[in-house]
């Protein structure tokens, strides 16, 4: 008597597999997307405060109502270095009580700081 005995997957079981995974990512692709947006608008945000609070620190410091990117970051000056997050451009200069606004985040996005 020969009995055999097969053991392994079907191809519909192999479908089904699949077909689960597939599913799996369509719900997880579009909410990784959501918060990896959410932590750059973030990071963003967190670099215009710190602008904001280098400002306001020259503003006390100098007496003047005004001052350009340059006298607030560098190795010597209030903010050692911005890093960018998305891409996203910073203004050039700074003025008391005027809202920062940082365009081009991730390409389509702007996000604005109001000290």
């Amino acid at each position: 008597m020969n009995t055999r005995t097969k053991s392994g997957f079907t191809l519909v079981e192999i479908m089904i597999v699949v077909v689960i995974i597939g599913l799996l990512a369509a719900m997880a692709i579009p909410a990784f997307q959501k918060v990896r947006q959410s932590s750059q608008d973030k990071a963003v945000l967190n670099n215009a405060r710190q602008l904001s609070a280098a400002a306001d620190q020259f503003y006390l410091e100098n007496g003047v109502s005004s001052a350009a990117s340059t006298s607030l970051v560098g190795a010597t000056n209030y903010v050692k270095a911005v890093n960018t997050v998305a891409s996203e451009t910073y203004p050039t200069g700074y003025t008391q009580g005027v809202t920062i606004t940082i365009s081009g985040v991730a390409g389509s996005r702007t996000i604005t700081y109001a000290p």
